[in-house]
């Protein structure tokens, strides 16, 4: 068996099938592109689900990366997947936007499906080695990875928001998961509150001590080590973005667009998963109402919505999909004209050449989450505008905020103070345009998804070569606090 020094387990594999089935392509999503270079530069293992359920696929190499499929059965996708992971975990953690479903039943599955992630990388994993977890569908695995293989280092990155604790106590398995993550050397979070909702939970929960950034855990041998809950705030690869806004062909295309939606002064823009924590029904709300005062009109100014599908068997997102599409629907029905759209509704997903083109295109950028990690799309939107114009409309509700100060942020539960935003962003001069998308340029390329990662794992690597009480002593006598500009005030908190 393949054996690795350095391996990523996450809940799918960084590859899709080609549509004839016969081979494989990389996937475009989000966590497949910011590991990316990761994976090149160490040829590691990949640990994930290949996507389809019930069939097996034996461990492949793929563009110098092995990877090892884990086997889903289709109870396995409702339950695990479908189930706990998207309807009670992704619901609670984003504050309970919707209402979380706690069934035993999903628990159990997610139990079972992530013991055998764990398993399988307690597999392909070489001795003393290093084992990089994602994300919230695999929560359990680091406490069962190191009861399987105490030789290993553990990281584990959280990709969504972690909740205050007056949310976060309402989950039954509550202190299960937090001894899981527990399991970790380094847990990484997107900001400075999600850390500090974190160690507060560890803290009420299980009463281990908190100093710093460090927290004591019991070992297998009576004693304690020292886990790291940090924030590592996640970014793109930003160059692979200024390369194909360079491309002459692109910026052709971005052309063809403004074109195709009637030369309109303005375009906006929002590019989201169709997911209720995204706020697309309060953007498309806050146009709606522009439009009805008169404030903005379909020959001046056009809103573009790229909603790509996503969970479509979960109840809550059919949901969604019908009301957006029913005020799309009443909103173009009221205002367009024979020449121009108020709105066009794109619910698909789209390579990267055609969103660079999109966002080439796009005079305002319009990000309105109600909960969000990171949205890299925030920073995709600025690496593209090569051109130091346009405007970023950002929801302080968003991990992007805290490093994205040159934006304009945003309230989206505020609908008029959304709306007096858009209209700020579509009358900006060009001058202070240049100025706010310098700055918000300059962070995104001086921060890329490569700083992310290197910095992620030298704190693991800390935890690599030393004990673990002493690497935790180290990085929280050497943490210089080097995390985003301001930590949100965190009003939800039960105590």
């Amino acid at each position: 068996m393949t054996q690795a020094d350095f391996v990523v387990v996450a809940n799918r594999l960084p590859v899709d099938r080609t549509p004839d089935g016969e081979g494989w392509r990389r996937s475009p999503g989000g966590l497949v592109t910011a590991l990316e270079p990761v994976m090149r530069s160490a040829e590691g293992a990949w640990v994930g689900w290949a996507g389809q359920a019930d069939v097996t696929v034996e461990p492949f190499d793929f563009d110098g990366t092995h990877l090892v499929p884990v086997t889903l059965s289709a109870s396995d996708v409702q339950l695990y997947y479908e189930g706990f992971s998207n309807d009670t975990i992704w619901p609670l953690y984003h504050d309970v936007i919707a209402e979380p479903t706690y069934k035993r039943a999903w628990w159990d599955a997610y139990v079972k499906v992530n013991q055998r992630f764990a398993q399988a990388a307690a597999d392909v994993t070489a001795d003393s080695g290093i084992v990089w977890v994602q994300d919230y569908q695999l929560q359990l695995v680091p406490k069962m990875l190191r009861e399987m293989r105490p030789d290993l280092t553990i990281g584990y990155f959280h990709h969504i928001p972690f909740p205050a604790y007056g949310l976060y106590a309402q989950l039954p398995w509550r202190k299960q998961v937090l001894e899981g993550l527990l399991g970790a050397d380094v847990i990484g979070f997107q900001r400075v509150a999600d850390a500090g909702n974190f160690a507060r939970a560890v803290r009420r929960q299980l009463r281990y001590e908190t100093k710093a950034s460090g927290i004591l855990v019991p070992d297998a041998e009576g004693g304690t080590r020292v886990a790291l809950a940090k924030a590592f705030p996640i970014s793109i690869d930003a160059e692979s973005y200024i390369e194909l806004a360079q491309k002459p062909e692109i910026q052709q295309r971005a052309k063809e667009i403004r074109e195709g939606l009637g030369n309109p002064r303005k375009i906006l823009l929002g590019v989201d998963r169709l997911d209720y924590t995204k706020g697309i029904r309060h953007r498309l709300k806050a146009w709606g109402e522009l439009l009805e005062d008169g404030r903005a009109s379909v020959e001046d100014a056009t809103l573009v919505q790229v909603a790509s599908p996503s969970r479509e068997r979960v109840e809550a997102y059919v949901q969604l999909r019908d009301e957006i599409e029913m005020t799309v629907g009443r909103i173009n029905g009221d205002y367009d004209t024979t020449t121009h759209t108020a709105i066009r509704y794109l619910h698909q997903s789209y390579p990267r050449e055609e969103m660079v083109a999109l966002f080439l295109a796009a005079d305002v950028m319009l990000v309105t989450a109600l909960r969000d990690g990171m949205n890299l799309v925030a920073k995709e939107y600025v690496a593209s505008r090569i051109d130091n114009r346009g405007v970023l409309v950002l929801s302080e509700f968003a991990g992007a905020a805290d490093e994205m100060g040159s934006a304009l942020l945003i309230n989206p539960h505020d609908i008029d103070g959304l709306k007096d935003q858009i209209m700020r962003a579509i009358d900006m001069p060009a001058a202070e345009q240049g100025r706010r998308m310098r700055a918000l340029r300059k962070r995104v390329r001086d921060h890329d998804v490569e700083d992310w990662s290197q910095d992620f794992l030298e704190a693991l690597s800390v935890f690599h070569e030393k004990s673990s009480r002493a690497a935790a002593e180290q990085i929280t006598r050497d943490d210089d606090g080097s995390t985003p500009e301001r930590e949100p005030i965190d009003e939800t908190d039960a105590g």
